[in-house]
């Protein structure tokens, strides 16, 4: 289940890096038709693609090396994989516990 979590999260966060990067190029190249500043526009492209690289670097270089590991990294991992995925758990993609007493809003 850990290894489809993690391939699961990396698809969306490469989902939304995708879109960061193309709603920044719309915005950049026409900020007027959103009735924002230039460099506003400039700034929250930025800002969006920023945040979407960032969520990719914290599952890929500090959560996914230590994910089986023994000890309090191993624990410490398995709980960031799981915060990082907690915006997902409605995804009709998200790869849920075999047992349906561990999904959320269960109540078997």
């Amino acid at each position: 289940m850990t290894l489809d979590l993690v391939v699961f999260i990396r698809s969306r966060f490469d989902e939304e890096l995708e879109k960061a990067r193309f709603a920044g190029n719309v915005v950049l190249t026409q900020p007027e038709r959103f009735g924002v500043a230039p460099e506003d526009a400039a700034k929250h492209a930025r800002f969006s693609v920023a945040v979407a690289e960032a969520r990719l670097a914290l599952l890929d270089d500090t959560v996914a090396p230590y994910l089986g590991t023994a000890g309090l990294s191993g624990r410490n991992a398995e709980f960031q994989l799981r915060l990082l995925a907690a915006p997902y758990v409605e995804h009709p993609d998200y790869p849920h516990d075999e047992d349906p007493a561990n999904r959320p809003g269960s109540t078997a």
